[in-house]
């Protein structure tokens, strides 16, 4: 149960940015038969990423996950829109991997990338030992380059996911990856690390709300300006004993690679 809480709950910046957090029931529930969950959080972002305007930036994820035992694959497409983007810069899922360099802006929306992943648990953890969940991720570059929405390229990330217990109600985690980003034409995008950790608190007197804190961040694709970092506050709420509910979520960057702030609201249907 407690690798199910960890790894669901992870909010990845810088990467496809979906993942919800089920409850309980679902966390026991999974274990026994396979589950199919489709899930969106529409988000907004705001903030200049290093730059010297404010980037606004509407980010709709939308994935379709399968589950049995220690297996997730999941496949994640998205909307995005943008207004303020400096020309000659570029998106990377709600974050800005390139910033143009120039002080004329556009705005530009249409589909965003699409991400498959897939994640296996090789050791599930006993006492103080955590679960190890090796991943593999690909993006293809399914937004528009030309449009600023993406970079053209595909990327390719790889990692591992510790996630825990401590005693009936906590569930602390961190994950570690590394991404070999695609290089477009005259763009100097380098390869870069990825990285959360946080714990789930389930409330005692009230399981189907769930509180997660975590900080998640990574290095800059882009050679002299600050990775995002960002702190993360996310409440979910289960409607049903298998897992279907809400999750929303504040967002708080800590560099000027982050947007200043940013808040979520989606749900997931648990089959």
């Amino acid at each position: 149960m407690k690798k199910f809480f960890a790894a669901a709950c992870r909010l990845a910046i810088a990467g496809a940015f979906a993942a919800l957090l089920p409850g309980a029931a679902q966390a026991e529930a999974a274990q026994a038969a396979p589950r199919i969950t489709l899930g969106s959080v529409p988000a907004f972002f705001s903030g200049t990423y290093g730059t010297s305007k404010t980037i606004n930036i509407f980010y709709v994820p939308t994935y379709i996950e399968y589950r049995k035992d220690r297996l997730r694959l999941k496949l994640t497409m998205s909307y995005e829109a943008v207004t303020d983007l400096p020309q000659g810069a570029s998106l990377s899922g709600a974050a800005v991997s390139s910033r143009g360099g120039q002080t004329a802006t556009r705005s530009a929306s249409g589909l965003g990338d699409t991400w498959l992943e897939g994640r296996y648990t090789v050791l599930k953890g006993h006492d103080l030992l955590p679960s190890l969940t090796p991943y593999a991720k690909i993006k293809f570059a399914t937004a528009s380059h030309a449009a600023g929405l993406g970079s053209g390229r595909n990327d390719y990330e790889i990692g591992l996911g510790l996630d825990d217990r401590a005693g009936d109600y906590a569930f602390p985690f961190a994950h570690v990856g590394y991404r070999f980003v695609g290089k477009p034409a005259g763009l100097a995008l380098r390869n870069i690390a990825t990285y959360d950790v946080g714990v789930s608190y389930v409330l005692p007197h009230a399981r189907s709300n769930i509180v997660t804190a975590m900080f998640s961040g990574s290095q800059s694709e882009e050679k002299g300006y600050a990775g995002p970092a960002d702190a993360i506050v996310a409440w979910n709420y289960n409607v049903t004993t298998a897992g279907s509910g809400i999750q929303l979520y504040v967002d708080k960057g800590l560099t000027n690679g982050s947007a200043n702030y940013g808040v979520g609201l989606g749900g997931q249907i648990v089959f």
